[in-house]
């Protein structure tokens, strides 16, 4: 019964003292992550991103309303929104610090 008293004691020990030393390198290595995050040079390239990424969803989206799938879909949605109340229609648009819209 003592060996496993001081079994669990030491397991409890361990524990708490290992995460001690995790939160503070979990803290060490969120903090460098949100420094490097917020460097002119990484904010510049996200924001190239996500202008790439913007421009490739408007080309693919026209090119797809072009098609005839395309017109099938449009077609379809149209028939289903006119019954529907268009509350599924609406959409938001939030913007992050570096003036982004997303």
């Amino acid at each position: 019964m003592r060996g496993k008293l001081m079994f669990i004691t030491g397991l409890a020990a361990g524990f708490v003292l290992g995460s001690r030393a995790g939160r503070e390198k979990y803290e060490e290595i969120a903090a460098n992550a949100k420094k490097v995050w917020e460097h002119p040079t990484v904010q510049e390239a996200a924001g190239v991103a996500q202008a790439q990424a913007n421009k490739l969803y408007t080309e693919g989206k026209d090119k797809l309303n072009q098609s005839k799938l395309g017109e099938k879909l449009h077609s379809a949605s149209s028939s289903t929104s006119s019954s529907s109340s268009g509350d599924l229609s609406t959409s938001t648009v939030s913007s992050n610090s570096t003036g982004t819209t997303y």
